[in-house]
């Protein structure tokens, strides 16, 4: 969720019950947002275009893959969780603790890389659970608005 104000966005897409601001420039998407439900924006460019595009057909097939130019973001760490969550197949889960393990690292540490992705849906660490199969978190939060976006997105993708 976001407190930023939908001018911020280059594009807002409607999603079922919730929205996504995109952040781009001409070249990079900059960053993707969960937003609760708010009125649409149109794209302001021909990436945000693409975008929306791109984030329409994914909620309309679960199937469909991604093929956006993202800008550099994260530490080194961050990007290689990014990379490993890139990897896990539609339909499918993985745990934080299998994530870190992988990574010769700690769940927590694969967590709060995944609250700081910023490019949801795109980098999907709605695909992460807890050890337990819980949900965990999701962007950084342990409730509300999240955790109902991420047991929509779990739900389409038929995990």
């Amino acid at each position: 969720m976001s407190t930023h104000a939908e001018g911020d966005y280059q594009a807002v897409i409607a999603a079922p019950g919730f929205c996504l601001g995109v952040r781009c420039d001409e070249d990079e998407i900059r960053a993707i947002r969960f937003l609760a439900l708010t009125a649409a924006v149109a794209p302001r460019n021909a990436l945000a275009a693409e975008a929306a595009r791109q984030l329409s057909a994914y909620l309309a097939d679960a199937e469909y893959v991604f093929a956006l130019p993202l800008r550099a973001a994260g530490t080194p760490f961050q990007r290689r969780v990014w990379q490993q969550i890139a990897a896990i197949p539609t339909h499918q889960t993985r745990s934080y603790g299998e994530v870190a393990r992988l990574l010769h690292n700690a769940p927590r540490a694969v967590g709060q890389a995944c609250g700081a992705n910023p490019y949801p849906l795109v980098v999907p660490c709605h695909r992460v659970l807890a050890s337990d199969g819980g949900l965990g978190g999701f962007a950084r939060q342990n409730g509300g608005f999240l955790l109902d976006v991420k047991r929509w997105l779990l739900a389409h993708e038929g995990c």
